[in-house]
C-alpha cells in the first residue's frame, strides 16, 4: 500500500481533503484526547485504528522527535500502519504539538519518558492480548531505548528506530567552544534560544523541497535555535544510551539515512553491533537524509515497506507463540493432561494412548494376520509395511507389547 505522504501537498498533510475525508478514504478511525500527567500538564494524545468491523492485529506506540509532534508527518505514518491492520497510538511530548509546556524545551528527559511509559501502559491495557511494538523517530529513538531499558512487563514485541538520536552528528553540533561551555550557559540561562546549529532541522532533514515547505508550515513547529538546557540534555541523553547499548534485548529494526547530518548513522550501526538482541537488523540507505519520509516517493515506499514487513513478520511469530502457550501440545492432541506426580489418568481411556496392555496385547497378537487379510483386498499401489505401522499412533504401542 502507498504511504499517505503521496497524497499530501506543501500546505497540508491531508492534501486538498479534510481530515475526516482523508481518514475515510483510508478506512481509518481517528480519535484524540488530552490527558493530565503526574506534573499537572495536559498532554495531547491520538490514536488511529482500522475501521470496524476489522480488529487490530497489534499495537504500535509511536514516539516523535525533537520539535516534532504526533500530527503532521508522524500522523501520516500512523495512518499507514492502521491501513495494515495495526492500532497506532501517539503522544505529544511536553512543549511539543498541542501539549502544555515551554516550546521545544526538554531540560530533563526523565519526565518525558515517564509520560510515554504511563500512556503506553494504559494503551496496552486496552489490548492485553495483542503484540505491541514501538516505532520511534529521531529523539523518539532515544526515548524508546530508555523506555525499553526500564524493562516493562509485558515486554515490547519489537522496536523500530527511524533516524534514532543515539548520537548527534558532528556536522550538526554547536561549534567546539560553545559545546564545552554549554554547561555554564545552561545553568545561567536554561531557556535561552542561543545554541547555534549548522542548519535548522527542517532544512537539513527533508530532501524533497515541497516536503520541507510542509514541515515548516505546521503552526506548531518552531525553527528557533535549541534552548541551552535542552541542548545540554540532548547531548547527555546520547551519552547515556550509548553507554547502555549492551543492555538492549528487544527485537530491533534500525533504519537510517546514510547522509543524515542530524543523527549520526555510525552510532546507529554501533547500537546494532553492541545490542544483546538475538533479533536485530539495520538498514542504512545511502544518499538519504535524516527524515526518510522526506525522500522521493519511491524511496519512501522502499523504507516503509521494509518497516511494515518487519513488523508483520514479528507479529506472526508472536501470534504463533501465543497460540502455543494457550494450546499446549497435550491438549491439542486430545490427550488429558498428566495428573499430579506423573500418575496416569484413572477415568476413561484415550485410545490407544491410555489403553492397558491387557487390551493391546490380543490386538497386537492378531495384527499380522489382520494386516495380511486386509492386504489381499487393497489396490496394488497401497503397501502396508513396518514403516506405516511405526508412523501410526497405534503402531509403537502394538509393536512394543507384541
Amino acid at each position: 500500500m502507498v504511504h499517505p505522504i503521496a497524497e499530501a501537498n506543501d500546505r497540508s498533510p491531508f492534501g486538498d481533503r479534510t481530515p475526516a475525508e482523508f481518514y475515510a478514504r483510508h478506512s481509518v478511525a481517528h480519535s484524540s484526547e488530552f490527558i493530565t500527567n503526574s506534573r499537572g500538564m495536559k498532554l495531547f494524545t491520538q490514536s488511529w485504528t482500522p475501521l470496524p468491523p476489522a480488529k487490530p492485529l497489534a499495537v504500535i506506540a509511536i514516539i516523535h522527535g525533537f520539535t516534532g509532534e504526533s500530527s503532521w508527518f508522524v500522523q501520516l505514518t500512523a495512518i499507514h500502519f492502521a491501513k495494515y491492520g495495526f492500532a497506532a497510538y501517539a503522544i505529544d511530548h511536553q512543549g511539543h504539538g498541542f501539549s502544555d509546556g515551554l516550546r521545544n524545551h526538554i531540560p530533563d528527559i526523565t519526565p518525558v519518558v515517564d509520560d510515554c511509559a504511563a500512556h503506553f501502559a494504559a494503551v496496552r491495557r486496552l489490548h492485553p492480548d495483542l503484540p505491541a511494538f514501538i516505532y520511534a523517530e529521531s529523539l523518539g529513538g532515544a526515548i524508546a531505548l530508555l523506555l525499553h531499558l526500564r524493562r516493562p512487563s509485558p515486554a515490547w514485541t519489537g522496536i523500530v528506530l527511524n533516524g534514532a538520536m543515539c548520537g548527534i552528528s558532528a556536522k550538526f553540533k554547536p561549534p567546539w567552544p560553545l559545546e564545552h561551555l554549554l554547561f555554564a550557559v545552561a545553568w545561567a540561562a536554561p531557556t535561552w534560544e542561543m545554541v547555534p546549529t549548522r542548519g535548522n532541522i527542517p532544512e537539513v532533514s527533508f530532501k524533497v523541497e515541497w516536503k520541507r515547505r510542509l514541515a515548516v508550515a505546521s503552526p506548531r513547529r518552531r525553527t528557533a535555535r535549541p534552548r541551552a538546557a535542552t541542548a545540554l540534555e540532548l547531548m547527555r541523553v546520547c551519552r547515556e544510551v550509548q553507554g547502555r547499548f549492551e543492555e538492549v534485548e528487544a527485537a530491533l529494526l534500525v533504519v537510517h539515512g546514510g547522509e543524515d547530518v542530524v543523527c549520526d548513522p555510525a552510532v546507529a550501526e554501533e547500537l546494532v553491533r553492541r545490542a544483546r538482541s538475538d533479533d536485530k537488523t539495520i538498514r542504512v540507505y545511502e544518499g538519504m537524509w535524516h527524515q526518510l519520509i522526506g525522500e522521493e516517493d519511491e524511496s519512501v515506499e522502499r523504507v516503509f515497506g521494509e518497516i511494515v514487513d518487519w513488523i508483520k513478520q514479528r507479529h506472526a511469530s508472536a501470534s504463533a507463540s501465543a497460540v502455543r502457550r494457550n494450546h499446549p501440545p497435550s491438549s491439542v492432541a486430545g490427550r488429558p493432561p498428566p495428573s499430579a506426580a506423573g500418575t496416569p489418568p484413572t477415568a476413561g481411556w484415550d485410545w490407544p494412548h491410555s489403553a492397558p496392555p491387557c487390551v493391546l496385547a490380543p490386538v497386537a497378537a492378531h495384527l499380522p494376520i489382520g494386516l495380511f487379510c486386509i492386504g489381499k483386498y487393497l489396490p496394488p499401489n497401497v503397501l502396508i509395511d513396518e514403516f506405516s505401522l511405526r508412523s501410526s499412533s497405534l503402531g509403537p504401542m502394538l509393536m512394543f507389547h507384541h
